[in-house]
């Protein structure tokens, strides 16, 4: 009997389209022959599922089911979360399916919430031996002059939300005058602001997953972009060179692979993660973010890394799918 599958996107954050592009993606990679698949969308309390003759039903939330026009209810036996911001990628999605006994296709609460955090995690990591830029954490209301920024961290720095992803409010900041209305728009996108010392090098990502069978760690990729770093246009609108495998050592490869499943335990991570580095000019390998739902579309990092390692990206969606049955 097909398993029923609810791949859920949406979210309440500036990443909500991003969020339904992954979904898309991931609807179309999954074995439709072995699953029965719905895209549930969430904004708010506006949660929904796509029906196949475009008609939406609403979800129940006491269980996360709906009800099919001739009244049949349908129930889910796994959600895979493609919800890039909150509530799908901080925790709280993870925590409401945990109550309600349904697996799901990420880390938990604990490794969800602190990796959505920025700051939190590289400051976790930082206590692992993993190497990360100095920073300085915002809360909302707190202010910093621009010389103290200066001082301790130095320019050219990024400020950017703490919370959250695409790049949605980064800014690389060249000069002083440009520090205050930086974190302005860092604060637009969250309640917590970060400001990182920028690191000069090679941006490079690696993903990864684990099964209780095996360990998959995926080929890497080179990020080239003419922008000033990769930001939203550099991500999603093609102003940028995406280069799989990495042009770099095979013995730099291997430590970076190495660190990316070191990492994926230390953050006690589940199904499909994606680390992004700096590699600097003496083959330091420097954490820039971790990514415990990355974007899933068909010219995402991890399909492209798939491909690269010559796996089908079917094989490993059922891979992290079964991973919670067996």
């Amino acid at each position: 009997m097909k398993r029923t599958i609810a791949i859920v996107g949406g979210g309440d954050t500036s990443e909500y389209h991003v969020s339904l592009r992954s979904a898309a993606g991931i609807y179309s990679f999954i074995d439709k022959e072995r699953y029965n698949l719905y895209i549930v969308q969430m904004h708010g309390l506006d949660w929904h599922v796509q029906l196949p003759d475009g008609a939406v039903a609403p979800i129940d939330r006491n269980d996360f089911s709906f009800r099919q026009p001739d009244g049949t209810k349908v129930t889910f036996d796994f959600a895979y979360i493609t919800i890039h911001g909150t509530p799908g990628e901080d925790g709280r999605l993870q925590g409401y399916f945990d109550m309600l006994h349904i697996p799901y296709s990420c880390c938990g609460v604990l490794a969800a919430s602190l990796t959505y955090d920025k700051f939190a995690c590289i400051q976790y990591l930082r206590a692992f031996g993993v190497r990360v830029a100095d920073s300085i954490l915002l809360r909302k209301g707190q202010y910093i002059p621009d010389e103290e920024v200066v001082s301790k961290i130095g320019l050219p720095c990024f400020i950017k939300p703490s919370l959250g992803g695409s790049s949605f409010g980064v800014t690389k900041v060249k000069s002083a005058e440009q520090i205050q209305p930086a974190i302005a728009k860092a604060f637009d996108e969250a309640q917590e602001v970060m400001i990182e010392a920028f690191m000069a090098g090679t941006e490079i990502t690696c993903g990864c997953y684990r099964t209780k069978e095996k360990s998959v760690v995926f080929p890497i990729t080179e990020v080239v972009t003419s922008n000033e770093f990769f930001d939203y246009d550099a991500k999603y609108n093609g102003q940028v060179q995406e280069i799989t495998p990495a042009r770099i050592p095979d013995a730099l490869r291997d430590r970076v692979q190495r660190l990316t499943l070191a990492i994926y335990d230390i953050l006690g991570a589940q199904g499909i993660i994606r680390v992004d580095y700096i590699i600097s000019a003496d083959e330091k390998i420097n954490l820039l973010e971790v990514n415990t739902t990355p974007g899933m579309t068909a010219t995402s990092f991890i399909p492209q890394q798939v491909r690269a390692a010559g796996l089908d990206i079917k094989e490993v969606m059922t891979d992290i799918i079964e991973d919670k049955f067996n």
